[in-house]
């Protein structure tokens, strides 16, 4: 966000990001991790953004499932707050197993400014790591309920875990993706898939948009390839984190290793250079 651009309503990035969703072809939606990233992504033309609880837990020194959830809805605010675009927020499960606080969550992060959030199924329990169907189906049901009643449209996506969880029963999770559809959420999610197949399968089993997660080991599609198979929305998760990590652990260690600074070369020139276009205000 600029100093000399007008700040956009919540109501019209509601309705941005609902519009986004509707028409043709594929965008892509990537996760910063903090307000820094989120100005860049916003600054290289991105329409909108969504919040990652692995990258933000840790910004904060905390494993990613490790966040509460007013840790979670802070970290919705500040970014949402910073860019003039509309923000998805990653709202894990809920941060509780009933669908009561599924819906208690909804309107905590519409409330810090997102257009939109996801709920997962998963119940953050390695014994029994995913909720029965019926009674995630019930949380969706009560998270969307939640959104109907706010004053703008609040996006909400739901996202069946099983793929993440080694559960790779691809027509359980389709199953599991009618159920939320049928439930009221507004856009699919099964992150995990990797092949052409498996989100051809999805995108044909629902009539709702599909958002597919990039950045995994395996996946070598392109946004043109998705796009070609019908999905909606892309995203990177923690993609653009672990990115960011990956060039500061190669960094740290040549100077512990080697203690030379080669590294510098490929390094963004200065500050002022990233900051240029942040809000002075």
């Amino acid at each position: 966000m600029t100093g000399d651009e007008p700040k956009t309503s919540q109501a019209e990035k509601g309705r941005r990001f609902r519009a986004l969703h509707e028409r043709e072809g594929s965008f892509i939606i990537p996760n910063p991790y903090d307000v820094g990233t989120a100005r860049l992504l916003e600054q290289l033309g991105f329409e909108a953004l969504a919040t990652t609880s692995s990258g933000y837990a840790f910004v904060l020194g905390r494993r990613d499932g490790e966040l509460t959830r007013e840790q979670a809805i802070e970290g919705v605010r500040l970014i949402a707050a910073a860019v003039n675009v509309p923000v998805s927020a990653d709202l894990e499960n809920g941060f509780g197993d009933a669908p009561e606080t599924a819906a208690e969550t909804i309107q905590m992060a519409a409330a810090a400014g997102a257009a939109g959030g996801s709920i997962e199924d998963s119940t953050q329990r390695n014994d029994d790591p995913i909720y029965d169907v019926e009674f995630a189906a019930e949380r969706v049901r009560a998270a969307a309920d939640a959104a109907r009643e706010l004053r703008f449209p609040f996006t909400l996506t739901a996202r069946a875990e099983n793929f993440l969880y080694g559960k790779r029963d691809l027509a359980g999770t389709i199953r599991r993706l009618q159920a939320y559809q049928e439930a009221g959420a507004d856009v699919l999610y099964a992150p995990g898939l990797t092949t052409k197949e498996e989100i051809a399968s999805v995108v044909r089993s629902v009539d709702r948009p599909v958002n597919v997660l990039v950045g995994l080991k395996g996946m070598s599609l392109t946004l043109s390839d998705l796009a070609g198979l019908g999905v909606r929305r892309v995203s990177v998760g923690g993609g653009l984190s672990r990115a960011a990590l990956a060039a500061f652990l190669h960094a740290a260690r040549e100077m512990k290793e080697s203690g030379t600074f080669a590294w510098a070369d490929q390094a963004v020139a200065s500050l002022s250079e990233l900051t240029a276009g942040f809000d002075r205000t």
